[in-house]
């Protein structure tokens, strides 16, 4: 099995996890270290599961899934902790240090150089030595070899002839090799690549890469002004494209270990699109590719012959939106061909391709969405998925065969839902929850028939004093099209004849759900131990309604979300509890864009905001992720206007408290000083945090002076405390 498959943008998990922390929500999953779960499988029908001693001590069991007979083992260890107890002297093994496939060995980064270890025989060897970090390790399949990057430059290292060899030459300032470009990085290979642009091939001889040229693209400059090295403030220049701006050029090569030559695939080197995420035949004899188009509205995947560079094209979709790149394409095995996710009939499906571009079969055809390929028996013909199901805001797990029939909803009942399957797919344990109920882990057979409850997890009686009520709601936009989802956290000792401030707790971007049918825990939040309503709510462009949904922010961000949020202010003001003078909202990034326009753009409804590290104008923002949803601002000149914060700064009369990392490489402060700018020229009063060496986001001190100063906002606006 080969699964492309990357962690969700990491500045999204990024933002949601610093907001989440930093306004302490109440919006949190359940789950964490410390909780009772099974962690995996001793076989087909005994399964590992972690639960604890009286003294809150872990307990790691195998149990069999049929009786329930337990036995106590060894507490499980990862191989990177294995590995870590037998290191030599002197060396450490960091997260993004490379483990082999076999897990057998590491290589280390230390002192700019590479080093390998091997956890059974003991070998111990320098790869590298030179000044020149060497970054971006990666094992090849076989585990016979690595890649790097060096300067920009791609390298590989032949561990079994204990050989460096080198496949590019020309890397620059502005030319990279394997390395990505910044706004690749951050907006379509993802921060989890770390620069990485090198995909090795099945069997180790090839490997390609993406050629970038940052020739045309402007610069952004960045000043530390609190260099901790010195007084005269450190500078850091990044090719920055923003909206509009030229684009770093493009092509994909693939390199020959053995001899060193690179074929370039024939893609039209002067064409100004987007070339990433390929993916390999198991043979290797062949590069699928995906292709963007500049305007983002046509996805093309491409096969590639590696020899010669010619290509045919195999797939195509395209909108009149936006499309986008899909990293998570599974290959068939057995040399069929490909399973990708597409939004073909408005909802995410699943569809079976053949290397000759022919669908094989449609597997799904759902009027919700598929969240993700969990798993493809090829022996059984089956794939396992998870899918929202008819209720957006529910997770469900699914089985169905590859010609699309025999379909399984495997897990029932509302929640969120997160399936566990047996190596052989004989059994699932489902672990679930609700917004109401903790939930519980129950075993199923291969048919879906419950076999016991493993293990139903504590729930309190409510207590009014100690816990908050959490309530599921539905509110109609004012054209009757959608019914918004949103929950409503209310404060300890709720009382319904009193008056509470509320706070709108968003994230808010395309695509970017934040109301989840899922267990918030038995702790009350800040907020609701001090007297405040958290409501958190999804518009129509959220992707709880799929391409429908979205669609509607084409060409216009900011519209639509303001739009629909404000008919929940209306929806809430009817309510006998809303206190309409104490309206707030919060959160970061978009989140902080979304604040920014409620307290101008949306003045009449919102009366107060912390906004940290904020878009407030698009055309401010980088061009991939900009333009995919607003074309440039060339060709849009009215719907970026519309979707400033700028452009209403002369509305605002609330209280804004505005934060900002003075380092932030991907949301420039230079967004927040246009818009206190701005506010300055009309004459407004609000408040700014700077956080100096902050990038987007931060951690340590001055996360808990946020959090300080967050907390002090509103109890001094909404309390006079």
């Amino acid at each position: 099995m080969k699964l492309i498959n990357r962690l969700k943008s990491l500045i999204l998990l990024t933002i949601f996890a610093i907001v989440t922390f930093l306004t302490a929500t109440s919006q949190m999953p359940m789950r964490n270290m410390n909780q009772v779960a099974v962690t995996g499988w001793i076989d087909d029908t005994h399964y590992i599961f972690k639960t604890f001693d009286a003294d809150k001590k872990p307990v790691i069991q195998s149990v069999d899934i049929k009786t329930g007979k337990a036995v106590v083992i060894p507490a499980e260890k990862t191989s990177r902790d294995l590995i870590s107890q037998v290191l030599p002297s002197g060396f450490t093994l960091g997260m993004s240090d490379a483990m082999s496939p076999d897990s057998k060995s590491v290589i280390i980064s230390k002192d700019n150089d590479l080093y390998y270890f091997n956890s059974v025989t003991k070998e111990f060897k320098q790869l590298t030595k030179d000044s020149t970090p060497e970054v971006n390790a990666r094992f090849s399949p076989e585990g016979s070899k690595i890649a790097y990057t060096k300067n920009k430059d791609l390298y590989v290292y032949d561990l079994v002839n204990n050989k460096e060899i080198r496949l590019t030459t020309d890397a620059s300032e502005k030319v990279y090799n394997g390395y990505a470009s910044w706004v690749y990085f951050e907006e379509i290979l993802g921060r989890p690549s770390r620069y990485a642009a090198f995909w090795w091939a099945p069997d180790g001889s090839k490997i390609a890469y993406l050629r970038s040229d940052d020739s045309d693209v402007p610069v952004f400059t960045l000043n530390r002004l609190d260099e901790p090295d010195g007084i005269h403030g450190k500078l850091e220049v990044v090719p920055y494209p923003k909206a509009g701006d030229p684009n770093p050029k493009v092509k994909m090569g693939i390199a020959d270990i053995a001899t060193t030559k690179t074929t370039w695939v024939k893609t039209d080197y002067s064409v100004d699109q987007y070339i990433a995420w390929p993916f390999w035949t198991n043979d290797s004899k062949k590069l699928a590719i995906q292709v963007v188009n500049r305007d983002q509205n046509e996805l093309k995947i491409i096969l590639a012959e590696p020899s010669t560079g010619d290509y045919s094209e195999i797939y195509n979709e395209s909108r009149r939106t936006w499309v986008e790149f899909r990293e998570d394409i599974y290959v068939m095995e057995n040399g069929t061909g490909f399973i990708i996710r597409s939004f073909k009939n408005d909802w995410e499906n699943l569809y079976y391709y053949g290397w000759d571009g022919k669908l094989i079969s449609q597997i799904t055809n759902f009027n919700f969405r598929v969240n993700s390929i969990d798993r493809v028996d090829e022996a059984q013909k089956m794939v396992y998925f998870s899918a929202t199901g008819s209720e957006s805001t529910d997770m469900h797990a699914y089985r169905v065969s590859l010609d699309g029939k025999n379909l399984l909803q495997i897990t029932k009942g509302e929640g969120t839902h997160n399936l566990s399957i047996s190596p052989n797919g004989t059994y699932f344990i489902d672990t679930w929850n609700s917004l109401s109920l903790a939930g519980s882990i129950v075993a199923y057979d291969k048919k879906g028939k419950p076999i016991r409850e493993i293990y139903k997890f504590d729930q309190p009686e409510f207590d009014p004093a100690k816990h908050a009520k959490v309530e599921f709601v539905k509110i109609p936009t004012a054209d009757g099209l959608f019914n918004m989802p949103a929950i409503i956290t209310y404060p300890l000792n709720f009382d319904p004849s009193k008056k509470y401030p509320v706070i709108f707790t968003i994230y808010g971007g395309p695509d970017s759900k934040n109301v989840y049918n899922r267990w918030q825990g038995n702790n009350p939040s800040w907020y609701a131990q001090n007297g405040i309503v958290t409501f958190t709510v999804d518009h129509r462009g959220s992707g709880q309604f799929g391409k429908k949904g979205l669609d509607y922010m084409y060409r216009c961000l900011g519209k639509w979300e303001v739009l629909d949020y404000e008919d929940a202010v209306k929806w809430l003001r009817e309510k006998s509890w809303v206190d309409a003078s104490r309206m707030g909202m919060t959160g970061g990034s978009y989140g902080g864009y979304m604040t920014c326009l409620a307290l101008t753009k949306g003045a009449d409804y919102w009366t107060h905001g912390i906004a940290n590290y904020s878009v407030t104008d698009y055309r401010l923002y980088d061009n991939i992720y900009t333009e995919r949803f607003m074309d440039t601002p060339q060709d849009n000149p009215e719907g970026y206007k519309d979707g400033s914060a700028l452009t209403f700064a002369k509305n605002y009369k609330g209280k804004l408290l505005l934060t900002h990392g003075e380092m932030d490489d991907n949301v420039h402060m230079q967004n927040s000083i246009y818009l206190i700018s701005k506010l300055q020229d009309e004459g407004k009063s609000f408040e700014f945090m700077l956080y100096p060496g902050g990038r987007h986001g931060w951690g340590g001190p001055k996360a808990m002076h946020l959090r300080s100063e967050a907390n002090k906002f509103w109890m001094r606006n909404f309390f006079g405390k």
